[in-house]
């Protein structure tokens, strides 16, 4: 009787020893520990045209995704270094806080509460909220939505702004871009109100939404990392990156190259 509780003892401290090998190891995100893992992790959208989407051979492509390749060039001084994680507007703060991304790039703007627990980039685009709704739409601006209902995006900041807009309006609330687009084209609400930057992909892809022309905020993206002493290394160097992008045209040529400008 006592061998078999001894046995039983013994090969329950095997099981707990392999479940925790087999634990995710963290992804640590400082300059030196990227640099010698030999390829730098970074979380990007795949539903956001033309920011970050995926070709029809299923190729990561985007405004976002260039610029992730040009700072895994900065930082290795070669091409072929990031390795892409895909995320949605709704757990891209998760999974960078999870550890399984060094950073998210991924159309997120700067905001007083995002700052409290994230550390940012310098901007490296400017959006602005806006409106889209179905072809033939009495919604002509934001005040019209009082006492309707509006789309949002979980995870974005499109809400705490709308709702300081327009009090009284109703919001319906979803995970991905493409299921609000799909909510709105059956009539699941008036509007969807998020970047202008995001929404002009869904008007130029189908000719029964518009976008309205008005923008009711400014928006700065930026490279989201960690909050803390270990990014500010990592930080630097994208600064870097962007401030030179910048400076010798190569993010004013990609925005030509995409068909979006500045706000």
């Amino acid at each position: 009787m006592y061998k078999k509780i001894i046995l039983l003892l013994i090969l329950a401290v095997f099981i707990l020893c392999g479940c925790a090998k087999a634990k995710k190891e963290p992804v640590a995100n400082t300059l030196d520990d990227i640099t010698k893992r030999g390829n730098v992790i970074i979380g990007v959208k795949t539903d956001t045209y033309p920011f970050g989407f995926k070709d029809k051979n299923g190729k990561y492509t985007g405004y976002d995704i260039d610029l992730a390749n040009l700072i895994g060039e900065g930082i290795f001084n070669e091409k072929g270094k990031v390795k892409f994680v895909p995320l949605t507007a709704s757990d891209r703060m998760m999974k960078l806080f999870s550890e399984d991304v060094d950073m998210v790039i991924a159309t997120m703007s700067i905001t007083p509460s995002r700052l409290q627990i994230m550390d940012f980039s310098d901007p490296y685009y400017i959006a602005g909220q806006s409106v889209l709704v179905k072809k033939g739409s009495k919604i002509k601006g934001l005040r019209d939505l009082n006492g309707k209902k509006a789309i949002i995006v979980f995870g974005t900041s499109s809400e705490s702004s709308l709702r300081a807009a327009v009090p009284n309006v109703r919001i319906v609330g979803y995970k991905t871009y493409d299921e609000a687009v799909r909510g709105l084209k059956q009539g699941k609400a008036d509007a969807i109100v998020s970047d202008d930057t995001i929404l002009i992909g869904f008007s130029l892809k189908d000719s029964n939404l518009v976008l309205l022309p008005k923008r009711y905020s400014r928006e700065p993206y930026a490279v989201a990392f960690r909050k803390g002493r270990e990014s500010e290394d990592l930080v630097r160097v994208v600064n870097g990156v962007i401030n030179e992008s910048s400076r010798n045209g190569t993010l004013q040529k990609l925005q030509k190259n995409y068909g979006i400008k500045k706000y």
